[in-house]
């Protein structure tokens, strides 16, 4: 692997169309974004860098629009590789109007090798190739032209080392024979990179204190929170210059019935009360009307005993697998999963246990384990 790659510039639709055609035979590709977003919902794309072992690409975005062939390039073809994937689908998906795939996520390689779950690039380039990247451009300006030359290097070092990188970590994966759940788990996340709307309306779930609502308010949460994720991307502000969750959990808390109470929740300025304050108050009047047949269930108190029964005998079952696996537990199960579990058992409901390879080795033993806190 060399740490001075060819680089050639592409401002123009012609020469993005020649690269592609160079390297459409390829069985795989790596790609990375450079982007901005502090001012914005929707990242503004400032760079788009790919390389199929040979020379790097990189192409400037402000000046170019994604052609039908670099289209088919990354929805179909080639495998793509990148790293720590989720963002930089977000800026493909909005500047080539298409969804990456094949795709591997190398950070996600790394983790099913026992390795940190979030292993950042340089580190994983250090790791299987013994190379140490230059960090000098990691905070810089993407969208200024000219590009410097050490802006221009770093930003091909980001795709041609991955090559290299995915060809360790695929080698140890078939060796461990989890290749299959690679790609299982890239499946997912490019599934969830198409579920923009449904991932609104599920946003309210991300609350650590969720379960201090009553479900009523727990609905006013959910509608507001489904409210702010779209109008944040109609507007195309960072959904904390609109109103942060802590501000709508406030709101859904006080259940306000008028302007004035709504200034009076913590934090709500008079500009949006101004603004969007009749939305708001519109929202919980939706969630105060609501038949409590539809209303989500109230969440269970984790300071209670049952609770933590059943958590630490859930943990108990995922760190044992984890230990086995030799991987971090929470690549095995998040947090927010277990506690659904928890949930849905403390109220007889259907367990949402896990499927494909997480399920074959944990659905068994955590539905086991929740059986035994019950007889104990």
């Amino acid at each position: 692997m060399t740490l001075t790659p060819e680089i050639y510039w592409i401002d123009t639709s012609e020469a993005l169309d020649a690269a592609c055609a160079e390297v459409a035979q390829a069985e795989v590709i790596a790609l990375d974004t450079e982007f901005f977003r502090e001012k914005t919902f929707h990242p503004v794309p400032a760079l788009i860098q790919f390389s199929a072992g040979g020379p790097a690409w990189l192409v400037d975005p402000q000046v170019v629009e994604c052609t039908e062939s670099f289209r088919r390039l990354l929805g179909a073809g080639p495998l793509k590789l990148l790293h720590a994937s989720s963002e930089d689908l977000e800026v493909l998906a909005h500047w080539a109007n298409v969804t990456v795939a094949p795709l591997v996520d190398t950070q996600i390689a790394q983790a099913l090798l026992g390795e940190d779950p979030a292993m950042g690039y340089q580190r994983l380039v250090q790791h299987w190739t013994g190379e140490t990247l230059p960090k000098d451009e990691t905070r810089s300006n993407w969208l200024q032209r000219p590009l410097s030359d050490s802006q221009r290097l770093y930003a091909a070092l980001d795709v041609v080392c991955l090559l290299e990188v995915w060809e360790h970590q695929r080698e140890a994966l078939e060796r461990q024979g989890r290749r299959e759940w690679l790609e299982a788990d890239c499946r997912e996340l490019m599934a969830q990179a198409l579920r923009s709307d449904e991932a609104d309306g599920q946003w309210f779930r991300r609350h650590r204190q969720l379960w201090r609502l009553s479900p009523r308010q727990i609905e006013a949460y959910r509608l507001l929170t489904t409210w702010r994720e779209g109008e944040a991307r109609r507007r195309n502000l960072p959904r904390g210059w609109l109103f942060n969750d802590r501000v709508l959990y406030g709101i859904a808390e006080s259940m306000p019935e008028n302007r004035y109470q709504l200034a009076e929740v913590d934090e709500v300025k008079p500009s949006q009360v101004k603004r969007d304050g009749d939305t708001l108050l519109a929202l919980v009047k939706q969630a105060q009307q609501c038949e409590v047949g539809a209303l989500p269930a109230a969440l269970p108190s984790p300071m209670g005993a049952e609770y933590k029964r059943r958590l630490k005998a859930l943990k108990r079952v995922v760190n044992d697998s984890a230990e086995q696996l030799g991987m971090a537990p929470e690549v095995l199960m998040r947090r927010r999963d277990l506690e659904a579990l928890i949930a849905a058992d403390l109220v007889a409901e259907p367990l949402p246990l896990p499927q494909g390879w997480r399920g074959e080795r944990l659905a068994a033993p955590l539905k086991q384990a929740l059986d035994e806190v019950k007889t104990e």
